[in-house]
């Protein structure tokens, strides 16, 4: 697919914002993206998990950046960030880039799970 990020995120940004969703960060690299974002009270991960592959999905299509129709995969990772790590977040996140020419997103999100003992699972309505 090559990387789309550097046209996605605005257009992300854009229509998250219209729909009251703070993204304070947005970037990713190849097969994954990463968002620092800020739930309003009203808003459910689930909901804005939605939105991001709905929307997006819908504007890979439209820009016909693949040979074949785009679908995210089903499952997604989140994590709560504290305010004492914020900026680190947002580097690791501005970085993707060269962070993942060190290592893989696959070796990196399979370390992470075995380490701090997570589950994978998936949700339907993403």
């Amino acid at each position: 697919m090559g990387n789309w990020c550097t046209e996605l995120p605005p257009t992300l940004v854009e229509n998250a914002r219209a729909k009251g969703i703070f993204i304070d960060h947005i970037n990713g690299y190849r097969e994954h993206v990463h968002c620092l974002v800020s739930l309003g009270t009203e808003q459910t991960l689930s909901w804005i998990v939605k939105m991001f592959k709905g929307e997006s999905s819908h504007w890979i299509n439209q820009q016909r950046l693949t040979t074949q129709k785009f679908q995210w995969q089903h499952e997604y990772f989140a994590v709560g960030v504290g305010e004492s790590i914020l900026d680190k977040t947002r580097d690791y996140i501005r970085n993707q880039e060269q962070h993942h020419s060190k290592r893989a997103f696959e070796d990196e999100f399979d370390a992470m799970i075995q380490k701090y003992g997570f589950e994978r699972y998936k949700d339907d309505d993403a």
